[in-house]
């Protein structure tokens, strides 16, 4: 699949305010910092689709994007450590989640994995909760600028045999750079193949 139109719809905090779901959407997520519109913006071949900053928890809203007139991509705040107050961060979980677990067109999410860190708790956490309430979901291993580095690739194995402690199969899993497109065909072809089916 290729992009040829993407545009910003609508910011919301709460679920019930996105648009009419009539059309299927993908929403990313990741820890704050993790390169999340870096991404979007490679997907989309677009520099400045998603709003990228050196600070984390620069998305703080639920933002939709309509791509090729037919489905949407959706960018979640992050989660995990953001330069705000312990309240703003549970409104935002609670957003976040209130939209993970009601929104009825959502039809994968993809959770955005640093590649070159080793396995954080907090992704772990955020992975079996996913599953428990049974919502599809894919990895992305990002900054993996340099995708056959040693080091990158035993951080991605740590993780996949940390998964394997809760999951009898793994989701599917994409490596990517923002900076070098690693992953932009894989993962489109993914969201064409699901929007086939539906």
């Amino acid at each position: 699949m290729k992009i040829t139109s993407s545009e910003f719809v609508i910011s919301n905090t709460d679920y019930k305010l996105c648009p009419a779901p009539d059309k299927p959407e993908y929403a990313f997520i990741g820890r704050s910092n993790v390169g999340k519109s870096s991404l979007i913006n490679m997907l989309t071949d677009k520099n400045k689709l998603a709003k990228t900053s050196g600070k984390p928890g620069k998305t703080q809203l639920i933002n939709h994007f309509l791509i090729n007139k037919s489905w949407f991509l959706v960018d979640l705040p992050g989660y995990g450590w953001a330069q705000v107050s312990k309240e703003m961060k549970q409104k935002w979980d609670v957003m976040t989640k209130n939209y993970l677990g009601q929104r009825e067109n959502l039809y994968n999410v993809f959770v955005l994995i640093d590649s070159r860190i080793p396995p954080q708790k907090i992704d772990i956490e955020f992975l079996n909760w996913l599953g428990e309430f049974q919502i599809p979901f894919s990895i992305i291993f990002t900054k993996a600028d340099k995708p056959n580095n040693s080091k990158i690739q035993a951080n991605i194995a740590t993780f996949k045999n940390e998964l394997k402690k809760y999951w009898e199969e793994i989701p599917p899993t994409f490596v990517t750079s923002s900076a070098n497109k690693i992953g932009q065909k894989e993962i489109l072809e993914y969201i064409g193949q699901i929007n086939e089916s539906v």
